[in-house]
């Protein structure tokens, strides 16, 4: 008897095969059978059966770059993710992360991940239970805690720095030797205990919330070689980063990047995965990192851009920051509740003194504040809009300043309204960049930063929106089982986890029933949630009728049921 069977969905099953119509058997936590192409049918009863007629039956979605390292330590569902179809997360990105640590370093790690990822530091105090040292007793730590979705993390490098340098660490100094021997040996001993790879960021955009850049920004190559060497003896993990150059701010440095990058992949024979955007300053060099990264891999260097699905974009409203934020009238109502500053600036008189100060904005804020770069979202989000959407050009139309157009769509929703700029991937007010860089061979979807950027964005429902846009709505897309199969085997075999990610037997039972035609995503609204009572983006999606992580249901129609059957990932398999 079958602990399980999902009857006569449209199986898309993670290997870019054809869909068609199957049962999927499931006992004991692994899939035992998925019907042949005779009929499709799996014989036999099962515990429990749920009918899958309409819907997309497809392996648990896996994201390999998340930053729910402290989230971990108190949400089981680690949300918004788990809305997404996902059943697998990596943590541990971008250099970031809380082990290992010293005891009286814990408060300087919260202010290292509060600055670089956006998630709120007073919420971090409250919510981590410390009861670690080293990245060995922190996997142990995680592992302790209940979990909804299986979890595998990496060691971060700012964390590793600061443990074995101190303040000279923290402060950016030169390795010594000395100093890259014993940070190679805590990653490799991180690796041998488990971790799935080792993470660091060169971008200067990347900085504590005392404004020092993360330890290990200006690393030297001795150094960056002398811990890749730690995951060739391991004969295991991934190298990821957030270059230098990332945002623009650079652009002399992707090449010098790609270089070192194409190096240390053939010197170790381990992936080196680099995130990879479109940036306005220079549109068109992703290009050319996509070529060389693809002329590295044929050579035999997995040098792996790491690409997003959507525009990277700011979320600007009433309970976030906005133009009329910096002008001097503003401080009389900014601390109200938002029902009373709806009210404040229906008020003529206030009203026209904020449009009459905002004109004396800075030039820095402005540029990401521009009404020509800004779209209001609607209740269901359009990440690919058009220019004629701006508020500029829809002031332009009505004849009346920005600001006022600006100043009323705040106004919406009762002061819920949402106002998007996009920052990456969308210079050209399109996504076509993205599709090229999604398409690519070379490359592997994520960036989709789950649990981090707390109050300035939500791009964890990106999954939902590479099957929405990508797979259903654009004309030029990509196929149902090609999404899918870059939401799970690809990213799966990426980080070494080859026992999930397709819809096969002996593979592990996640998996996701969707109903394609009704999926759909919420616009983003903001919570107080955290520990604290601090504040985040949430965004959740309607269409996922079953989640089931290890052969159980975790959610049904995007509600909790209490199963947490989560593991921590150890290593590869």
């Amino acid at each position: 008897m079958h602990d399980l069977i999902i009857r006569g969905g449209t199986v898309v099953d993670g290997t870019g095969a054809p869909a068609r119509t199957a049962d999927v058997a499931i006992t004991d936590g692994t899939i035992t059978e998925v019907g042949d192409a005779a009929d499709g049918r799996v014989d036999g009863a099962a515990r429990e059966e749920l009918d899958a007629d309409g819907l997309l039956v497809t392996p648990g979605f896996v994201d390999i770059h998340t930053h729910f390292d402290g989230q971990v330590t108190w949400d089981p569902m680690l949300s918004p993710t788990c809305w997404h179809g996902v059943t697998t997360v990596v943590m541990g990105n971008c250099g970031v992360g809380f082990a290992p640590v010293h005891p009286d370093r814990h408060e300087w790690l919260i202010g290292l991940m509060e600055g670089v990822e956006d998630i709120p530091g007073a919420a971090l105090s409250d919510g981590i239970r410390w009861g670690w040292e080293t990245f060995p007793e922190y996997l142990d730590a995680v592992e302790r805690t209940p979990k909804a979705l299986d979890v595998g993390t990496q060691i971060p490098h700012g964390a590793v720095r600061a443990y074995v340098m101190g303040e000279r660490g923290a402060r950016n100094e030169p390795a010594t030797a000395e100093d890259i021997e014993a940070m190679a040996a805590i990653v490799g001993e991180a690796i041998r205990s488990g971790a799935l790879g080792f993470s660091t960021s060169r971008t200067i955009a990347h900085m504590a919330i005392d404004g020092e850049p993360v330890p290990g920004t200006f690393a030297a190559e001795d150094e960056l070689f002398g811990i890749g060497a730690a995951l060739a003896d391991a004969g295991a993990g991934v190298f990821e980063l957030a270059p230098a150059g990332a945002l623009g701010e650079d652009l002399a440095a992707p090449d010098a990047e790609m270089a070192w990058m194409r190096k240390l992949g053939a010197a170790i024979g381990r992936p080196i995965v680099f995130a990879l955007t479109q940036n306005d300053h220079d549109p068109l060099s992703y290009r050319r990192m996509l070529e060389l990264s693809a002329e590295a891999q044929a050579e035999g260097s997995l040098v792996i851009p790491q690409v997003a699905a959507r525009p990277i974009n700011l979320l600007l409203g009433l309970q976030t920051f906005h133009p009329f934020s910096y002008c001097p009238s503003w401080a009389k109502v900014g601390m109200l509740p938002v029902e009373e500053r709806v009210a404040a600036m229906k008020d003529p008189s206030f009203r026209a003194a904020l449009l009459a100060e905002v004109g004396d904005m800075d030039e820095t804020m402005l540029q990401f504040l521009d009404p020509d770069r800004v779209v209001t979202m609607g209740a269901v989000p359009d990440y690919e809009p058009s220019p004629s959407e701006t508020i500029g050009a829809r002031a332009r139309a009505r004849g009346v300043s920005p600001w006022e157009v600006y100043y009323d769509d705040l106004m919406g929703d009762d002061g819920n309204a949402l106002i998007m700029r996009p920052l990456l991937n969308y210079t050209d007010f399109n996504l076509d960049a993205v599709h090229e860089m999604l398409t690519s061979p070379a490359t592997r979807w994520g960036l989709g930063d789950g649990g981090a950027h707390c109050g300035t964005t939500c791009d964890a429902s990106t999954p939902t929106y590479l099957l929405t846009h990508w797979a259903r709505d654009r004309a030029e897309g990509m196929s149902v089982e090609q999404a899918v199969r870059t939401l799970t085997s690809e990213t799966a075999t990426l980080y070494g986890l080859g026992d999930r990610g397709v819809l096969a037997p002996g593979k592990l039972a996640d998996v996701n029933l969707i109903d394609l035609d009704a999926l759909s995503l919420h616009r983003p609204e903001m919570v107080h949630d955290l520990p604290g009572d601090a504040r985040r983006f949430i965004q959740r999606a309607e269409g996922y009728r079953a989640t089931i992580k290890s052969g159980q249901v975790t959610l049904r129609d995007g509600e909790d049921q209490g199963v947490r059957a989560g593991q921590l990932l150890r290593g590869a398999r």
